[in-house]
C-alpha cells in the first residue's frame, strides 16, 4: 500500500478538519464551524444509509471540531485562535504516536475501516508504521512551528506558517519520499534483469540470457544452487518467503560468469546469513515448471557456524526432523522442488 493510497482511503475522516480550517481562514471561525458540522452530519448521515453504521472516526473529528469551534467563538481571543491549528494538530499527533509506536494502531484500524477488502501482511504494516511515523514527524515540526508563530512571530508569518508551509512540507518530504522509492525500483528492475548463463544438461555453458527471457515459459535451461543444512542431530533446516510454503534452507540463479562456490556462498549469506561453512555436491538434476528450466547443483552442509536471518524475502525459517517433514508431504507444506528434492537425498544417504 502507497502512501498516496494511504491519504486517499482515509481522506473521508479528515473532511470535516480540513473544510474547517480552510473556510476559517477565509470566512472566520462562525463559518467554518457551521460548514464543517453540516459537512460532518453529512457524512455521518451518507454512510449509515449505505453500511448502517456510524463512522465513529468521522464523528469524533466532527464533535472534536465543535468543541474546539465553541471554545473560540465563546473566548474570542486572538491568542487562542492562533493556537487552534496547532491544538488539532496536537490531537493528530497523539493519534500518529500511539498508532506508529505501540500495539493499539489506530490508524491500521481506521483503513481496515475504509478499505474492508484490504488484508495486509507483514511487510504492509511495517511500511503503514514506517508512512506514519514521517507523518508524525512532519505534523510535529508544523506544530512547533505554529506554536513558536502564535507567541513570537507578527500576524503574516503565522498565516503563512499555520497555512502554506504545511502543504509545503508534505510536499517536500513526500516528494522525496516518492523520488526515493522510484529509483529504488528501477534499481530493482536492474537487478532483476541480470544475465544467467544457458546450459545443457551436462552444464556445459551455451551462451547468455536476461534472466526475465528464463522464467517466462521459453525453458532455457539456466544453473541455480539448492544448499541443504543438516544439524549434528541430522535435522534439516527449512525456510519460508513471504506467502510461500517452506523451502530448501538456500536455493538461487547462478549469474553470467560466476562459479558454483561463489554462487553458493552469495546465495547462502543473502538467505540465511551463513559466512562460514563447506558444502559437499550431492547430486544435478534437471527440474521443469511452466515458465523455466533448471539444472539444479544440489550441495548439502553439516559444517557451518551459525544462522542468522536478515533478509527481508525470508521471514522464517528452522531446522525440521525426519518425521516432522515425512509427516507433512504432500499437504501442501513443502515446496515440490524440495520434496523432490528430499527423496532424492534419502536415496543417496
Amino acid at each position: 500500500m502507497s502512501k498516496s493510497e494511504l491519504f486517499k482511503k482515509l481522506l473521508p475522516g479528515f473532511i470535516p478538519l480540513f473544510v474547517f480550517i480552510a473556510i476559517d481562514e477565509i470566512w472566520g471561525t462562525r463559518a467554518g464551524l457551521v460548514a464543517a458540522l453540516v459537512i460532518g452530519v453529512g457524512e455521518l448521515a451518507w454512510i449509515w444509509i449505505k453500511e448502517k453504521q456510524f463512522d465513529r472516526f468521522v464523528l469524533f473529528d466532527t464533535f472534536l471540531l465543535l468543541v474546539l469551534g465553541s471554545v473560540s467563538i465563546w473566548l474570542d481571543n486572538e491568542l487562542f485562535f492562533k493556537l487552534k491549528p496547532g491544538l488539532m494538530e496536537l490531537i493528530l499527533c497523539a493519534v500518529l504516536a500511539v498508532s506508529a509506536f505501540s500495539k493499539l494502531n489506530i490508524v491500521g484500524l481506521m483503513t481496515q475501516r475504509y478499505m474492508k477488502e484490504l488484508e495486509m501482511n507483514e511487510q504492509q504494516t511495517a511500511q503503514l508504521r514506517k508512512t506514519l511515523q514521517l507523518m508524525l514527524f512532519v505534523f510535529l515540526i508544523h506544530t512547533v512551528l505554529v506554536f513558536y508563530a502564535a507567541f513570537y512571530l507578527s500576524n503574516e508569518a503565522w498565516a503563512f506558517i499555520s497555512g502554506g508551509l504545511f502543504y509545503i512540507l508534505f510536499a517536500v518530504v513526500f516528494g522525496y519520499e516518492f523520488i526515493k522509492k522510484k529509483l529504488k525500483l528501477r534499481h530493482q528492475v536492474v537487478v532483476q534483469e541480470e544475465w544467467l548463463p544457458l546450459v545443457n544438461d551436462q552444464g556445459e555453458i551455451l551462451g547468455k540470457a536476461p534472466r526475465s527471457a528464463c522464467h517466462r515459459g521459453e525453458k532455457l535451461l539456466h544453473p541455480v544452487v539448492h544448499l541443504h543444512v543438516f544439524n549434528h542431530q541430522k535435522h534439516i533446516y527449512l525456510s519460508r518467503v513471504l506467502g510461500k510454503k517452506w523451502d530448501t534452507a538456500v536455493g538461487g540463479h547462478i549469474s553470467a560468469g560466476e562459479t558454483l562456490e561463489t554462487a553458493l556462498k552469495r546465495e547462502a549469506w543473502e538467505e540465511i546469513g551463513l559466512t562460514q561453512f563447506s558444502a559437499k555436491l550431492v547430486k544435478t538434476y534437471r527440474w521443469n515448471t511452466e515458465i523455466e528450466s533448471e539444472l539444479v547443483y544440489v550441495f548439502v552442509t553439516n559444517d557451518f557456524k551459525s544462522i542468522h536471518l536478515h533478509s527481508e524475502e525470508v521471514v522464517e525459517g528452522r531446522f525440521w526432523t525426519s518425521k516432522q517433514i515425512e509427516s507433512n508431504m504432500g499437504l501442501e507444506v513443502f515446496t515440490p522442488n524440495f520434496e523432490h528434492e528430499y527423496q532424492l537425498l534419502k536415496k543417496n544417504s
